[in-house]
């Protein structure tokens, strides 16, 4: 019924429309109409289906501009448009309902057009993606993902499989690896991108061929999306990776990629190259130690902790010697070292991730909640992201805690991470 209604009100604009022979009227119209509130949608909504690209697309805008889940409907009628810049738009617009100003850095904000040509350029930072417990509409990832797949732009196609990204879109997920044989460069990073937010396991064999592409950006980037993946079938083509690297951005990436396949048979590898020149290298390598665990290498993990002065390379070490069973919170042990970096912008993505993988040991978490009573603002935010993340029933008291902090702003971080928590216990 509710679809019925909607084309009926489609119809009845369309016909109305009719009347007004003026293409630039009804763009009037509609810029008139964006600048009411979401009382204006059904206005806006029957000129998605006028027969002027320019008009469509201007109503697509406005819709963007209106913003809020009332616009789903026609934002999904707007994504089936055949025009790239009504679909690039419509992406943009639909991500931002469910991740709040997305369209301010979206792709859409750059767009320039010569006839039906679409050109844009796509932000070097990609790493934005929807909280776990946000629900995003089933109709929203199957329009992108028939955009991704199918769209006769590859702007508009590359665009769509960053989106499935940005809202974990698994159901899609056989649309964004089609990218992957596209043979443009761009589509084919964003796949890969869009697979590793995805983290869908089962994606990880589609990606092993891209090892070998002549791009590097693609060859580093598969070799990071295999290694997140745990795609142990891979590691002997990453081995080769890493035997055959053309730069040290490579050699790095098939490291870290082994490091997170964690197979013993590479821990010789790892011990080689704890003494590496190169700081990321030597920092794959603490990192394959740790998660090979074999304790006969606390020794030498110790002695590479305390002589190194690399930043990226020690906060590797500090959580291979945690890793490793280092779990007390002395001063200047590994574990307080990590979760004192949390405070640091520079440097609180790496010792975050590094924290969230070792929180999912129960001892690591218990000496986590000793920390938190002496904790700074900016520690106790990153431990409830953590605690998000990796916590157990364990960790809800602590978070309920944080949401009772005289802090606003770790209050707030302590709600939300409880809500995440809460949506991943079973």
């Amino acid at each position: 019924m509710k679809q019925i209604a909607f084309l009926i009100l489609v119809a009845t604009a369309v016909s109305a429309q009719s009347t007004d022979s003026d293409p630039k009227q009804r763009v009037r119209a509609v810029r008139d109409y964006s600048k009411q509130n979401d009382d204006a949608i059904s206005k806006i909504v029957p000129y998605l289906a006028d027969a002027d690209t320019g008009v469509r697309v201007e109503a697509t805008k406005a819709l963007v501009e209106i913003g809020g889940p009332k616009t789903l409907d026609g934002l999904l009628k707007a994504a089936a448009d055949n025009d790239p810049e009504v679909q690039i738009r419509a992406t943009d617009g639909l991500v931002n309902v469910y991740l709040p100003g997305y369209i301010k850095t979206g792709f859409s904000g750059t767009l320039s057009r010569a006839g039906n040509t679409v050109r844009g350029k796509f932000t070097d930072t990609n790493d934005q993606i929807i909280d776990n417990y946000v629900m995003v509409r089933p109709e929203v990832i199957l329009a992108l993902g028939k955009i991704a797949r199918g769209a006769a732009s590859f702007e508009a196609r590359t665009n769509a499989t960053r989106a499935l990204g940005v809202l974990r879109g698994r159901a899609a997920l056989a649309d964004v690896i089609e990218g992957l044989h596209s043979k443009d460069d761009k589509l084919m990073y964003e796949a890969l991108v869009a697979i590793e937010k995805i983290a869908d396991p089962a994606a990880a064999p589609r990606v092993t061929f891209l090892l070998r592409d002549l791009a590097e950006k693609i060859r580093v980037q598969a070799l990071e999306v295999t290694g997140l993946l745990r795609n142990k079938d891979a590691a002997p083509a990453v081995r080769d990776a890493l035997e055959h690297a053309r730069s040290v951005k490579e050699r790095r990436a098939a490291l870290e990629a082994l490091a997170q396949i964690a197979d013993p048979a590479d821990r010789t590898l790892f011990i080689n190259n704890l003494q590496d020149k190169d700081d990321g290298v030597r920092a794959a390598a603490a990192e394959g130690i740790g998660r090979v665990r074999n304790f006969a290498d606390v020794v030498a993990i110790n002695l590479a902790f305390s002589n190194e002065h690399g930043m990226n390379p020690r906060l590797a070490e500090a959580f291979a010697l945690v890793s490793l069973g280092k779990v007390d919170t002395e001063r200047f042990g590994p574990l307080r070292y990590l979760v004192n970096t949390l405070a640091q912008k520079s440097w609180r993505g790496v010792a975050s991730a590094f924290v969230i993988e070792l929180a999912r040991d129960a001892a690591v978490r218990q000496a986590v909640y000793t920390m938190l009573p002496e904790a700074a603002k900016d520690e106790k935010q990153q431990i409830a992201l953590v605690l998000a993340s990796s916590g157990d029933r364990d960790s809800v008291p602590v978070l309920e805690g944080l949401s009772r902090d005289p802090d606003p702003d770790v209050a707030a971080e302590g709600i939300r991470s409880l809500r995440i928590l809460r949506t991943r216990l079973p």
